[in-house]
């Protein structure tokens, strides 16, 4: 068994896709990279199956009908063999120094017998024109260098959210949990982190910056506008993800409380960018995601609101627009976006 599956979900990426590929290819015999040539009409396919050729051993080429990112995900998690398993976009990519440090890790956990069923690194934001790169770590939030449980997990900052770049799960336990990522829709990478958490009985963290997070075309889908263009996909993540657990009943106080937050994170990102746009449709979207939330849990929808974000969703004036504000700057903190 490979000790990990990658998946490069592919969408027209011939341009920037063999600097992934590359990078990834120098964790050696033990990576599986499988790479999900997501209907593009580019040469995608082409570069993916020259690289099949010469890794055989290595490499796994999917061809399949354009499904979006989700349904490429889902792919890749299918068809993986390995111990575990990460999603590398195609426009990232990892250090290499990182991920020898990464794989020498696993396999002495492994090893031992004491594999997590989550291991987590940290990830860098690689923006174009940015002269200092931004790394997101999770000291002070989590332990380093050791097995952990929920138990011992301490203060999240805002912008120490547990994002896809930073997760390794698991890949049996992905499998078993049954997650499914919706078609033809946009940060579902969010759902990917989110659904599984209550599953996870052991994490590991080591403080290295493994995933490098490329921000800076004009069509990412965490561009400020593309952001607003697609918000009903951010809607419908949002709203996957409240259906997915019955949060009151998680059992593991810790655990509750951070997926709690990462909800209302969801809720504040959403809400900010249907006020920024300010029509009437967009304020009329943003009540009926509040009313889906209060009919579904009132009382995970009073915890929410009692969190300052979720409460100054409908402040009026001044002080409601500087409040948007804030959250505006927590979502660009989370998402990375221009």
């Amino acid at each position: 068994m490979k000790l990990m599956s990658v998946a490069i979900p592919c969408y027209n990426s011939a341009d920037y896709m063999s600097h992934a590929i590359e990078t990834l290819l120098t964790g050696g015999s033990v990576m599986e990279i499988i790479i999900v040539n997501d209907g593009s009409s580019d040469d995608t396919q082409k570069i993916a199956e020259e690289y099949q050729s010469k890794y055989p051993k290595i490499i796994k080429v999917i061809n399949q009908e354009n499904g979006g990112h989700g349904e490429a995900v889902n792919t890749g998690l299918a068809n993986a063999t390995g111990l575990y398993f990460k999603v590398v976009d195609s426009d990232d990519w990892v250090n290499e120094k990182a991920l020898k440090q990464v794989i020498a890790k696993l396999k002495e956990l492994v090893a031992d017998g004491n594999s997590p069923d989550l291991f987590l690194a940290n990830y860098v934001y690689e923006k174009v024109g940015a002269k200092r790169k931004k790394v997101i770590h999770y000291r002070h939030a989590l332990p380093k260098d050791k097995i952990f449980t929920w138990n011992d997990i301490m203060h999240f900052k805002q912008s120490q959210n547990i994002l896809m770049h930073s997760t390794i799960y698991r890949t049996k336990l992905l499998k078993d949990c049954g997650i499914r990522l919706p078609k033809h829709t946009f940060y579902v990478d969010n759902i990917f982190v989110y659904q599984p958490l209550p599953y996870v009985k052991t994490l590991y963290y080591m403080d290295v910056n493994l995933y490098r997070y490329f921000i800076g075309r004009s069509d990412q889908s965490v561009n400020e506008q593309v952001m607003i263009r697609r918000i009903d996909q951010q809607l419908k993540v949002t709203k996957i993800m409240i259906e997915s657990h019955d949060l009151i009943q998680i059992r593991n106080k810790k655990l509750r409380n951070y997926m709690i937050k990462y909800l209302s994170m969801m809720m504040t990102v959403s809400s900010v960018f249907l006020i920024k746009d300010g029509s009437e449709e967009s304020l009329t979207k943003k009540d009926e995601l509040w009313n889906f939330l209060k009919n579904y849990d009132k009382r995970l929808y009073k915890k929410i609101r009692s969190h300052i974000l979720g409460r100054s969703m409908n402040l009026p004036g001044k002080f409601g627009r500087r409040v948007v504000e804030v959250g505006y700057n927590i979502a660009r903190k989370i998402y990375g976006f221009n």
